[in-house]
């Protein structure tokens, strides 16, 4: 879709969302404007607010007065989505809806059960990961289509081009899911962005005419987004065209998730442990309560440098309304040691993040990083790329934990260290930080500038898959007792395969089972950058991940073997999902699609 008044970009967040839209009807002169969003703020009222906390409160039956949670465009409301939930609901988690996001990657729980509010009792409401994020993108909907598509020339959200932003790290399960939300939401004219691409877009909007003099031919740009719940890190190249700048998305990290909600809960421990001296000891949903309260408290000592301690409190037990509120404090001391110190350490080039061993029983829950050094993931990420030979001389910071300046001014340190031992002089250009964009919003402003670019204006990284894809090829050997035919992968989409492009297995044919349950195993490589479609990898340790398989059974028209010949097409689609093609040698006119059919898979 080209031919919409407006372009849109949005970020759907772990703790907020956002949204920025351009008005194409105002030409050359067309500015990237944050959308304020109407939500509930407390009972009975409404404000806009330019970010969407990515909350949802399912009240029970005669907790809040009826119509209390009413909107502009909805006057039945029974539940609240925004800053109300996410205030109110703090006091009270077994009703609040968090994380959804991380939810909806996590490929250890079925995504599309209603689970949340997770370990809450099972007489609450629930809503499954799909559709919490699915509420979330309505309500960006409704209130658009309240203020701008209710207006003289206005137009509803539902027919704009619109730029979603996801991970780098999303695998192709989570996009799928994400673009499943936003459907349920009414949004189809839809591209998927990476959310750290999107950042760096913002900033090239803000220095659009000064961008080509702040970076140089060769340099390797860091991209550190720390958001609520996850971190996400990019690499991307500067180069030459012919005498022209261009910027190419080189590598992306793991998924990790890890954020400013490990760290206010990292503060809470640290509050909790001073408590216990004094004799007062916190059960876990108090700990659980006081993060939220050192999550205040962090952000008004970061924002006021004079301040030595900030108060927090939580309720005592059994208190309900007031009374039994205990005190305490988080003092800047506590910050250094637990935030600084603990999340962002001094640690070597060659550091690699520690790996809990697994034990034999684990609850169910998110997938959390082992290690919450974010410096230690920082350098196995830089190693893995390119063993350290190669280090960026730029950093753009994104997500809301880098507000704080003692945090970016840390990662700078230890990027500057890092680049002292690897110098081939004695005094190297320090790395520097490219400032000059809106931590909250420049994922969404980022977005709906590359809606612009995708019109042919402004100017595009370059960068496809963050991932090449393969493949599992069962090796044709006898069987041996107790040792499975080992596996081989197959390169299907080569690193870098732009969307909407296809890329054929040259000189290869395969048996494919059809018309019988099977299995198809998928696996993923960020450091492998060089293989092509059809290299075929034998021994891949560590290099190449095995993805969730595709579990279906290929329909059969009776009039083919089991096993068909096949030669085998990627395609990437628009919206980054690759589709794998089986297409009979004797007939080309028969063809099998595989699909990453979440729903078969999660069941």
């Amino acid at each position: 879709m080209t031919n919409s008044r407006y372009v849109v970009g949005i970020d759907l967040g772990t703790t907020n969302s956002a949204l920025a839209y351009v008005d194409t009807a105002s030409g050359e002169t067309a500015e990237h404007v944050p959308f304020p969003i109407p939500q509930v703020t407390a009972l009975g009222e409404v404000q806009t607010r330019p970010l969407l906390p990515s909350f949802i409160y399912l009240p029970g039956p005669g907790e809040v007065p009826a119509g209390s949670l009413r909107l502009p465009w909805d006057a039945n409301r029974d539940y609240a989505v925004g800053e109300f939930a996410r205030q109110f609901g703090s006091q009270v988690p077994t009703r609040l809806i968090a994380s959804a996001k991380s939810w909806l990657c996590h490929p250890g729980i079925d995504r599309r059960a209603a689970i949340l509010p997770w370990k809450s009792p099972d007489t609450t409401r629930h809503l499954s990961p799909l559709d919490a994020s699915t509420l979330f993108l309505k309500h960006l909907v409704e209130a658009w289509n309240e203020t701008i598509g209710n207006t003289p020339g206005g137009e509803l959200l539902q027919q704009q081009e619109i730029v979603l932003t996801v991970p780098a790290s999303f695998d192709a399960a989570a996009r799928e899911l994400t673009v499943e939300a936003a459907r349920a939401a009414g949004l189809e004219h839809l591209t998927l962005l990476e959310e750290p691409q999107a950042a760096f877009y913002a900033w090239l909007d803000a220095h659009r005419d000064t961008w080509r003099g702040q970076v140089q031919v060769g340099e390797l740009i860091l991209v550190v987004d720390v958001g609520g719940g996850t971190t996400d890190f990019s690499l991307i190249e500067v180069g030459d065209d012919h005498g022209t700048l261009t910027l190419t998305r080189q590598a992306v990290g793991d998924h990790l998730l890890l954020g400013g909600d490990n760290m206010d809960l990292a503060l809470a421990h640290a509050v909790a442990a001073e408590l216990a001296k004094q004799g007062t000891r916190l059960s876990g949903t108090q700990i659980l309560l006081l993060s939220h309260s050192c999550r205040v408290a962090k952000e008004q000592l970061y924002s006021d440098p004079t301040l030595s301690s900030a108060p927090v409190t939580v309720l005592g037990r059994g208190s309900r309304v007031i009374g039994g509120s205990i005190k305490g404090e988080l003092t800047r001391a506590m910050l250094d040691a637990v935030l600084v110190e603990g999340f962002f350490p001094r640690v070597p080039l060659d550091a690699v993040p520690t790996r809990e061993q697994a034990g034999g029983l684990q609850e169910i829950g998110l997938p959390y990083a082992a290690d919450p050094a974010i410096t230690r993931q920082l350098a196995y990420f830089l190693s893995r790329q390119s063993g350290g030979a190669r280090l960026p001389s730029a950093v753009l910071f994104n997500g809301g934990v880098f507000k704080a300046a003692p945090l970016r001014q840390r990662v700078l340190d230890v990027l500057n260290e890092w680049a002292q031992t690897q110098a081939a002089t004695p005094a190297p250009a320090p790395v520097r930080e490219l400032a000059g964009t809106d931590l909250d919003l420049a994922v969404a402003r980022g977005a709906a500038y590359y809606a612009q670019v995708r019109r042919g204006k402004g100017v595009r990284i370059r960068g496809g898959t963050a991932r090449a894809y393969y493949i599992g090829i069962e090796t044709a050997r006898p069987a041996i007792p107790g040792a499975p035919p080992p596996l081989k992968a197959l390169c299907v989409a080569p690193f870098g395969m732009e969307e909407g492009s296809e890329a054929e297995v040259p000189g290869r044919e395969f048996n494919l089972v059809v018309g019988e349950p099977v299995e198809f195993r998928f696996l993923g490589s960020s450091v492998r950058r060089t293989d092509s479609a059809g290299t075929l990898v034998e021994d891949w340790d560590d290099d190449i991940e095995e993805l969730q398989p595709v579990r279906t059974a290929l329909a059969s028209s009776g009039r083919e073997d089991r096993l068909v010949r096949v030669k085998l097409q990627s395609r990437l689609t628009e919206v980054g999902q690759l589709e794998l093609w089986c297409i009979s040698a004797n007939d080309p006119r028969t063809r099998w699609k595989l699909e990453y059919n979440v729903r078969q898979r999660e069941r």
